[in-house]
């Protein structure tokens, strides 16, 4: 505690991280076990898309409030109450008999963790000065990471020797720790005034951004016809399109996308929904590969993917003095060339590939990736006031969600597409190969947003300084 009788920005960046450790924990452990949930439940595995995607579903429609919840009943109280949600939805999913019960227990995940996400990080927004954002959204990555690291050996151990069920009670204990430290530690912030919520907003986003996931979700089924989906996505896109007229009419609208004339949180929204959109690719392909391509068991899968998170962890340690030595733009340009290899280099394996060079791969990729994620949450917020802070993770929020929801539906139309294309039911080790190597070129397309950036783009968080009267850098 300082002086004052306030948490220090380390304990209080830890404190938050500890509930997002347990959405980041389901996450890892859910997508290691994806074959045998499939198995267990007698569906396709491309259907379990269907889990991700109700996840993703409540996030989009709950998060556009998250940002007044907390301005109207203090960021404490809704961040406790996002956790016990969270918590109590994780019971749900492990009591789950079919597909259906599954995804109506992700979805009130979705429900915990659209407060928990943005309300979590809006809490450091307020709290921690700029000067020390990078260091705090470093340290936030910290225990969140573990849990990748820990998720996927676990998981698959508790899926392979006894039963997937168990990989969702492993969140009771940790947030009912969470929930303690929460009540304990995270002061209560919020606005001063916290304007009226605006309702209309909230049904045509909520409504707009719902049938348009789905509907983009459900195009990649082969087996459902194509009609219905695109008639959801068309309906989706009339609702936005109709917010856009309605938000430029209402004083205070639920995502404020005036937000979006700043150019540094715009770019990374913009080419970090590119990036996401391929990295949440990653956790839906990767275990199904050594699974079903390759004919490991769960736990075996997982004590090989864990190594993406090591490397993670590893960067959080220097992604500060990275930043600081050579600033948002160059680290985004040239990270994003690094990170798109890593993730095309995935489509070379084969079940002859050794694990010890999997695991290099997956380290220094996870590395890379993770340098990249801390660069874009941090430069989104380097030029925007403090009284917009609660809309501004409102709005990045919604698009990180929208992306990675793009990313598994991307991920199982290409497999879909693949094994259509020759003729198969089944899905093979060449699938995989295809559809890595498609996410790597979408990762790289995120190269245009970034050249756009100033030399000097957030300089105030990353410390990085250009000397005066040096020339402009060269994309």
């Amino acid at each position: 505690m300082t002086a004052a009788g306030a948490p220090t920005t380390r304990t209080l960046t830890l404190v938050v991280a500890a509930a997002l450790f347990m959405e980041s924990l389901t996450s890892t452990v859910i997508a290691t076990s994806l074959a045998p949930i499939a198995a267990d439940l007698q569906v396709d595995p491309l259907t379990l898309k269907l889990a991700f995607t109700a996840y993703f579903v409540a996030l989009a429609i709950f998060i556009p409030i998250s940002g007044w919840c907390a301005d109207r009943f203090g960021a404490k109280t809704v961040f406790a109450a996002a956790i016990g949600v969270f918590t109590l939805s994780s019971i749900g999913c492990a009591l789950a008999w079919n597909l259906s019960s599954l995804v109506v227990g992700r979805f009130c995940q979705g429900l915990g963790g659209a407060m928990m996400l943005p309300v979590g990080r809006l809490i450091l927004l307020r709290a921690i000065p700029k000067a020390e954002m990078v260091s705090a959204m470093a340290w936030l990555g910290i225990p969140t990471l573990f849990a990748p690291i820990l998720g996927p050996p676990v998981g698959g151990f508790i899926t392979t020797y006894h039963h997937w069920r168990g990989i969702f009670w492993l969140n009771v204990p940790v947030g009912l720790l969470g929930l303690a430290l929460a009540l304990w530690f995270v002061p209560q912030v919020r606005a001063a005034d916290a304007p009226p919520l605006d309702w209309r907003g909230f049904a045509l986003t909520g409504s707009g951004l719902s049938l348009a996931i789905f509907g983009f979700t459900l195009l990649g089924s082969r087996s459902a016809h194509p009609g219905p989906a695109l008639t959801m996505m068309a309906a989706g896109a009339a609702l936005l399109w109709a917010y856009v007229q309605h938000a430029r009419r209402t004083p205070h609208p639920i995502l404020d996308l005036t937000l979006l004339h700043s150019a540094s949180l715009r770019i990374s929204i913009m080419g970090g929904n590119l990036f996401r959109l391929a990295v949440g690719a990653l956790p839906f392909l990767l275990p199904l590969m050594l699974q079903l391509g390759f004919g490991m068991s769960a736990f075996e899968s997982g004590l090989l993917t864990f190594s993406a998170a090591v490397g993670a962890v590893t960067m959080k340690l220097t992604a500060a003095p990275i930043l600081r030595r050579w600033g948002f733009r160059r680290v985004l340009l040239a990270n994003a060339w690094i990170s798109s290899a890593m993730m095309a280099a995935l489509a070379l394996f084969t079940a002859a590939t050794p694990g010890p060079v999997i695991m290099a791969v997956l380290l220094v990729g996870g590395f890379f990736r993770s340098l990249q994620f801390t660069s874009l949450n941090t430069l989104g917020y380097a030029d925007v006031a403090q009284a917009r802070m609660s809309r501004a993770t409102a709005l990045v929020a919604v698009a990180q969600q929208l992306s990675l929801a793009a990313g598994v539906a991307v991920a199982a139309m290409l497999l879909d597409a693949s094994r259509l294309v020759d003729g198969r039911q089944a899905l093979v080790a060449v699938d995989f190969n295809r559809a890595f190597a498609a996410v790597g070129l979408l990762s790289l397309a995120s190269i245009w947003w970034y050249r756009q950036l100033a030399a000097d783009a957030g300089a105030e968080m990353s410390g990085h300084r250009v000397a005066p009267g040096a020339p402009p850098e060269v994309p």
